[in-house]
């Protein structure tokens, strides 16, 4: 393994410093640290904290993947609309759910996620379970509307509190966990249909339009109403089983809250503050990894004072300024809606492309047939990301993980489409699967690992949340005209755009390559003096991109109708820099 360090000036024998890496092992304690105690802290964050997490996200994936579930029962022909009308509404969905991705992460952040999320989830489950009464097209969309809009957010506000429980070391796996759920959610919602439809069978195709006529209730009408209830009594729930940070945790004793709020608190301090060795005993061809500013190291002096890393609530101008400006996420952000477009494509059409490749028409049988790719998919999203964390690398395992996904997606596009080649197809979707969860937890396991402040973190996550533009554009590929072809087009497109995010991975990598390069380079122009003030304050000399904000922000100070805007960008630029900007940080890999 690649040994982590910051850039740093200062002097020491660099394997005494390395020393310090020993202690930081994935899950286990620093050696100053009861063992016992952490171990128990630990298994209670585990065990009661994380899988009530995961619950509600298995929930909000449940919620998106419903639709499809029940169109597979004949929704859209029951209450008399066309199947592109399923389309147009998924499509809608997602083009809220995209645009207010940072707006749910900015609220989120700024009321917190304890009364933000559950608020969010008690309405679209209110909304979800309202679509037993559709009967026209606009009261479709508007649903589908109404949910995109509150689940907007979810993911960046509950991964970021996820992070604030856990240190880097461990935040993938459980990430991992979390984020299964999609997968999880994909299984749980083809087996919840398959003894929903098998117990409330749908009526003969003739009834049309006029099924609502008649007093009994349609299948897909009890699923909605099924799963809607349920995330409503798991919203309740969360009121009260989710503490703002660890210091409120109803599960913890008082001295298991001060050690969990102290190790947060050490570990982001020394991401930014902590050297562990000397640059300039290292090899030109390191690679650094996400703990690469630092390990827990109480020796040294750090300054966590700027900024609450433990409490669920908190956002300055200066992290909306720092979130915006920041080009990396505008390119990771390409790379991630390229490789979500399967996520999101089959959360809501697997059941239409496996209904071709059985030759029952039972809509039971074919939701059954959803379980076994979302399960092998769960099942190696926790091995890469376990890979992930022990190796603390990200990017290497998301391009192991999209070769899975192109492998499945070249086979299914060559394989044809005939009814002897029903189960080549369904293992190659099998494998597709299996390569799908992949890329979309590690990147953001990325950003949160090299974003040390909460508040930026979260707009991060929201602004990567734009990623699920990719529903939009599997909505559109993956339309009815293709299912008798066995949907070969929109796999085809798919492949590209797969291809396309592959290469855009490698790129991001060569470039942090050349940015922790440049940062050595300019570390070494710097006096001892300079670089002790970045460290502490973010106050070494200016750069080229701070220089040019504060003369924007001079020349805006004339103007009396932007004097709000410029007081703003006054607070935000003078702070100093902040985690990720200092110059002393060096970005994972």
């Amino acid at each position: 393994m690649e040994q982590p360090y910051e850039l740093s000036s200062s002097g020491g024998p660099p394997n005494a410093q390395r020393s310090t890496m020993a202690s930081a092992d994935v899950d286990e304690a620093p050696p100053q640290h009861n063992a016992t105690l952490h171990k128990r802290t630990l298994r209670k964050l585990d065990w009661l904290f994380l899988p009530f997490l995961a619950l509600l996200f298995l929930f909000n994936a449940l919620d998106k993947s419903n639709i499809g579930n029940a169109e597979s029962a004949h929704f859209t022909q029951d209450i008399g609309l066309q199947k592109g009308d399923l389309n147009t509404a998924v499509a809608l969905f997602f083009a809220f759910f995209v645009t207010l991705q940072p707006v749910g992460a900015a609220l989120g952040r700024r009321y917190g996620m304890v009364l933000w999320v559950p608020s969010c989830m008690v309405l679209w489950g209110i909304s979800t379970a309202l679509h037993v009464w559709v009967r026209s097209r606009w009261q479709l969309f508007v649903l589908r509307i109404a949910i995109g809009c509150l689940e907007a957010g979810f993911y960046p506000v509950t991964v970021t509190y996820l992070s604030l429980f856990y240190t880097r070391f461990e935040f993938g796996r459980r990430l991992s966990l979390f984020y299964g759920q999609a997968a999880v959610g994909g299984a749980l919602g083809g087996i919840i249909s398959y003894f929903v439809f098998s117990h409330f069978p749908s009526k003969a195709e003739g009834d049309g339009d006029h099924a609502h006529d008649d007093a009994s209730w349609q299948s897909w009408q009890v699923l909605f109403l099924f799963e809607g209830l349920l995330t409503i009594i798991v919203a309740i729930v969360g009121y009260f089983w989710l503490p703002h940070n660890v210091e409120t945790a109803w599960f913890f004793t008082p001295e298991e809250r001060q050690y969990a709020s102290q190790r947060i608190i050490r570990d982001r301090s020394a991401q930014v503050e902590a050297a562990a060795t000397d640059h300039e005993d290292a090899d030109e061809d390191t690679e650094f990894d996400e703990e690469s500013r630092g390990l827990l190291n109480p020796s040294k002096k750090v300054n966590a004072a700027k900024v609450d890393v433990t409490d669920d609530r908190g956002i300055s101008p200066h992290d909306v300024l720092s979130a915006l400006t920041t080009p990396k996420i505008w390119h990771i952000l390409a790379c991630n809606i390229l490789s979500a477009i399967p996520v999101y494509a089959f959360q809501v059409f697997l059941p239409l492309v496996l209904a071709p490749l059985t030759k029952s028409p039972n809509p039971a049988l074919v939701n059954l047939m959803t379980a076994p790719p979302y399960i092998c998919g769960a099942i190696t999203l926790y091995l890469f990301a376990s890979y992930s964390d022990m190796h603390r690398i990200r990017i290497k395992p998301i391009l192991a993980g999209l070769a899975l996904l192109l492998t499945g997606l070249t086979i299914v596009v060559l394989l044809p489409t005939t009814a002897g080649w029903s189960i080549p197809r369904y293992l190659a979707l099998n494998v597709l699967l299996a390569g799908t969860f992949i890329s979309s937890p590690l990147t953001v396991a990325w950003i949160s690992g090299n974003t040390p402040s909460p508040g930026k973190r979260a707009l991060l996550l929201g602004i990567n949340g734009w990623g699920n533009l990719a529903g939009v554009f599997s909505a559109f590929l993956f339309h009815p005209k293709y299912a008798d072809s066995g949907y070969i087009v929109p796999f085809w497109w798919t492949l590209l755009c797969v291809s396309l995010s592959v290469i855009g991975y490698v790129l991001f990598r060569r470039n942090l390559h050349r940015e922790n390069a440049s940062r050595k380079a300019l570390i070494n122009s710097w006096s001892a003096e300079d670089i002790e003030k970045e460290k502490l304050e973010g106050r070494g000399p200016m750069i080229r991109e701070h220089r040019i904000l504060r003369v924007i922000t001079r020349r805006l100070r004339g103007i009396q109708k932007l004097k709000g805007i410029t007081e703003w960008l006054e607070r935000a630029v003078e702070s100093g820099r902040e985690g990720d900007e200092k110059i002393t940080f060096v970005y994972g890999l």
